[in-house]
């Protein structure tokens, strides 16, 4: 397979009106995208579109829609909407692709394009390499006749039929009266379908980041900006809180302290209760490498298995649909509850945490602190050139190196150490019982990288 030039681990993403998030890229990929994906001979093929709430999704989705049109497929447009949301309708509305025009928990300047195939999955490397070699060949002889041109319409009830998809997620006939909680909604796809979905099951909410502009999405807000969330939740006397990031895939939580519970807290909860009610498949969760080694411990004394894959929710998702995993996800709170969803989705996962807070009366402090996290620390090493970055990581030294530091953790800490897909940089993740050991660990091995950099002729 061809090397990648335009999809990263989660589609094409970068600084709006910059290459490669451009007005006409989103065209050429609407065009090979769609030649693909509408091979029915007996009908005309479907795509659905939906975005957050970044001021640029309005220039890429006109793209996207000319580039599909252009190619014969009908589009359908589903307006701001988060990302499980598109996965589902895609599946339910038997569409041909989904789109989804996001950058997730990135910053507004930034926006991205990524694409669900017909099952609600995303595409594989392999299909992701088809659209790119479409691309960079010539996209003007794609086009169809003039009578074949793609028709497009508003969905006007896309929000509605997520509305109800989640809360059929929640426990039959249970409902959250008396939970007090903080919604923080990053002022991005969910303002207006999770306010409603808590609302409804009789939540009382305190809302913020609910006031989309454009331009402050995530912005000092949502799942990757949690301080806000936090004092609110202390100020008014919440239960609990909860943070969902741009598109809402991702979930953060806190308790009543004001304490931040991360994905891996949240997974140890969820395995439990699914574990008890019969719902887990494969005796098992499937989290990546960063995953604390408290979690690990902590499934182990469940009698679970700990699977890990490389960083990158799409990664998980691969697992769980191999060997049969239906629970997943990432520390930073990407959560794939294969059970209700293809994707993550921090809604459909507030709400399995809501569900046990509420059922068993405790505070969320009690309810959600389920292990003790090893302490865990991240360091990155900035080097001068992606290429004697990663000749350094491989030396004979730096394996000297990473063996003495593993061998000193034993069976009480773990090491990580890689180098960055986009970036020249190693990143340094260790975990150990004694965080001033750790510290000096990556410090170590930080300055013997800058060491070896410098030796094969870097600065």
């Amino acid at each position: 397979m061809a090397l990648r030039k335009l999809f990263g681990t989660d589609g094409v993403r970068g600084k709006a009106n910059q290459y490669p998030v451009t007005a006409e890229i989103a065209l050429k990929l609407g065009m090979a995208a769609g030649s693909l994906f509408s091979k029915n001979e007996k009908r005309r093929g479907k795509v659905v579109i939906g975005k957050d709430t970044r001021l640029s999704g309005y220039m890429l989705e006109s793209a996207l829609v000319a580039g599909f049109t252009a190619v014969g497929m009908d589009v359908v447009k589903l307006g701001p909407l988060p990302t499980p949301a598109v996965a589902m309708l895609t599946r339910s509305m038997r569409a041909d692709l989904g789109v989804v025009i996001s950058a997730s928990h990135n910053p507004y300047e930034d926006n991205g394009i990524k694409f669900f195939g017909p099952d609600g999955y995303k595409l594989s490397d392999e299909v992701e390499a088809s659209i790119e070699e479409k691309i960079f060949a010539d996209t003007d002889l794609l086009a169809v006749p003039s009578c074949d041109i793609g028709q497009v319409k508003q969905m006007d009830d896309a929000v509605g039929r997520y509305i109800e998809y989640v809360k059929n997620t929640f426990p039959r006939g249970k409902r959250l009266d008396g939970l007090k909680v903080v919604l923080d909604c990053a002022n991005g796809a969910s303002y207006r379908v999770a306010p409603t979905v808590l609302s409804e099951l009789g939540a009382e909410l305190v809302t913020i980041a609910v006031n989309p502009d454009g331009r402050n999405i995530n912005k000092d807000c949502g799942a990757v900006h949690t301080d806000q969330m936090c004092a609110k939740v202390v100020e008014v006397g919440a239960d609990i809180g909860i943070a969902l990031d741009g598109d809402a895939d991702r979930l953060i939580v806190c308790d009543e302290k004001g304490q931040v519970i991360d994905g891996d807290q949240i997974i140890a909860l969820v395995s439990r209760e699914w574990k008890k009610s019969g719902i887990l498949q494969g005796e098992g969760v499937v989290t990546t490498v960063m995953s604390n080694l408290g979690l690990e411990r902590y499934l182990k004394g469940q009698g679970l298995k700990h699977i890990r894959t490389t960083v990158g929710d799409r990664y998980v998702v691969e697992k769980m649909r191999s060997d049969n995993y239906n629970l997943g996800g990432e520390q930073s709170g990407h959560l794939i509850l294969g059970a209700h969803s293809t994707t993550g989705d921090g809604l459909v996962a507030a709400l399995q945490v809501c569900a046990v807070v509420t059922r068993e009366k405790r505070k969320t402090s009690e309810v959600m602190h389920l292990f003790e996290p090893v302490p865990q620390l991240l360091k990155n090493v900035r080097l001068s050139d992606r290429t004697l970055a990663t000749a350094a990581l491989n030396s004979d030294t730096m394996k000297i190196a990473i063996d003495k530091t593993e061998r000193a953790l034993g069976d009480n800490g773990r090491l990580l150490i890689r180098a960055s897909g986009t970036e020249p940089l190693i990143r340094i993740m260790l975990e150990g019982e004694d965080l001033n050991q750790i510290k000096q660990m990556a410090d170590d091995l930080a300055n013997i990288l800058v060491s070896e950099v410098k030796a094969l002729g870097g600065e």
